[in-house]
């Protein structure tokens, strides 16, 4: 077991740290160029609102996974077929919306964002031409969840890997050798959002042929077919909208606390992000097995797959912790140099020694209860956390603790996940495994010749 949660946390963590490390080549690449500063102002604002309508549509990774995983431990060829032909579906008609949309979403974003009227004006032609990059992007999130869901995780890397070499390398052509500024980074991203999609069509075509074969999209797009998983990614929806919410109302309130507070906020979040990272992995790692051994209905390998990847969540937790309490000086200095704001990092610095270990059961738990599709439980525990733990820790605390105040709301809410999922984990997914003298005859004689042969 300790093998295949690693087969497929540690590609899942590869494809992590890929995602910062575009956003830096993105901005390092007009930080070259004149007028600089408006340039990288106006690639973090077009950033930031595909980042909002990408994160709230995350759900479609998700419930790809969690229901190709199950249909993939039982063996059902054409339901693993028709989860792929919906969410694929489902996939092109949110993106058709985005781009029908597209004029009342930049009304919006830039009704709400702040810059000067010449960043603006860059972000707006980035905005006009990413937009259209909607389809593959979405494309991407389904077929990401597809192959983990089949216990590829492998694959998802790559596309990680080689769309973002392409995207770097389209960057570096349309702003350098083209000439454009802001502009030529939307083209370069969008480009290769196509070219990555392209990727993964290639790779379905040369390892799973076979469910490209006799597609039978009456069947697949069945009207309470389509109902349900719009019932599932639902309630992912609410989770993710819930989640961002939290992160903004943070950063907004530490804007309200005073600039400087913002500051060491937006770089003490960076070791909480860098460690989400490698969190993130083993969740999907703990998604992709979950729904199998549902699938399956293997209550024992389900309870050692849990198991195992939260003893590795904790062994990845301690060294951070380790980590964080003996050189945070340095990475800080890393992230800025600036020591007025190194200083006053320091008062705040106990909340990121202990994040690790608060947290890190909210992550595989995501990724448990998403394998399980348990979508309405997720949904609960976000909503109790965010809005009935979270805003009330804050409110009442700040006047004396101030910003202390908001890290311990923070740190609360991301433990109460963890803890209600600990408490429904027996309800919401165990009790998809039916027990042996509950199942069919025919299932029950198959698993007692299985058990006596053991």
């Amino acid at each position: 077991m300790n093998k295949r949660v690693l087969k497929l946390a540690i590609p899942n963590i590869i494809s992590n740290i890929t995602v910062p490390l575009l956003g830096m080549a993105d901005i390092a690449v007009v930080g070259h160029i004149t007028d600089a500063s408006n340039q990288i102002g106006a690639i973090a604002l077009g950033g930031m609102i595909f980042s909002f309508i990408y994160m709230t549509l995350s759900f479609l990774r998700a419930s790809s996974a969690g229901l190709t995983a199950q249909a993939h431990g039982k063996k059902d060829k054409q339901e693993i077929q028709s989860i792929f032909v919906r969410a694929s579906f489902l996939a092109l008609l949110l993106a058709g919306t985005i781009i029908f949309l597209q004029k009342p979403i930049e009304w919006l974003a830039f009704s709400i964002l702040d810059g000067s009227p010449i960043v603006e004006s860059f972000a707006l032609d980035y905005f006009k031409v990413r937009i259209w990059a909607a389809p593959a992007t979405l494309l991407i999130y389904v077929f990401n969840g597809w192959f983990i869901g089949m216990q590829n995780a492998k694959i998802p890397m790559y596309i990680a890997v080689l769309g973002n070499v392409f995207n770097i390398g389209l960057n570096y052509f349309f702003v350098f050798v083209v000439g454009m500024q802001a502009e030529g980074v939307a083209w370069g991203t969008l480009i290769a959002q196509y070219l990555s999609l392209l990727l993964a069509i290639g790779f379905i075509l040369k390892y799973y042929p076979s469910y490209l074969k006799k597609i039978q999209f009456k069947l697949s797009l069945q009207t309470q077919k389509l109902l349900d998983l719009l019932s599932l990614n639902r309630d992912l929806f609410i989770r993710s909208l819930t989640l961002i919410f939290v992160l903004s109302f943070f950063t907004a309130s530490s804007v309200k606390i005073s600039t400087e507070i913002l500051a060491v906020n937006a770089l003490l979040l960076q070791f909480f992000m860098f460690y989400s990272f490698f969190m993130d992995g083993f969740a999907y790692a703990a998604e992709a097995l979950t729904g199998k051994y549902i699938g399956e209905q293997n209550l024992t390998k389900l309870k050692s797959a849990v198991k195992i990847t939260f003893l590795w969540g904790l062994a990845i937790s301690l060294p951070f912790t380790i980590l964080y309490i003996t050189i945070p000086h340095f990475i800080l200095r890393l992230l800025t140099n600036d020591i007025n704001i190194i200083q006053l990092s320091q008062q705040y610095l106990f909340w990121i020694e202990i994040i690790p270990i608060l947290t890190f059961a909210s992550f595989l738990w995501d990724g448990v209860y998403t394998g399980a599709t348990a979508v309405k439980e997720i949904r609960n525990t976000m909503l109790i956390s965010g809005l009935i733990i979270f805003l009330p820790i804050y409110y009442l605390l700040l006047p004396s603790m101030g910003n202390n105040a908001l890290w311990l709301a923070f740190s609360i809410f991301m433990f109460s996940r963890g803890f209600w999922m600990t408490i429904w984990y027996k309800k919401a997914i165990l009790n998809k495994i039916t027990p042996i003298q509950k199942q069919p005859p025919e299932l029950y004689k198959k698993q007692s010749r299985s058990y006596r042969k053991k």
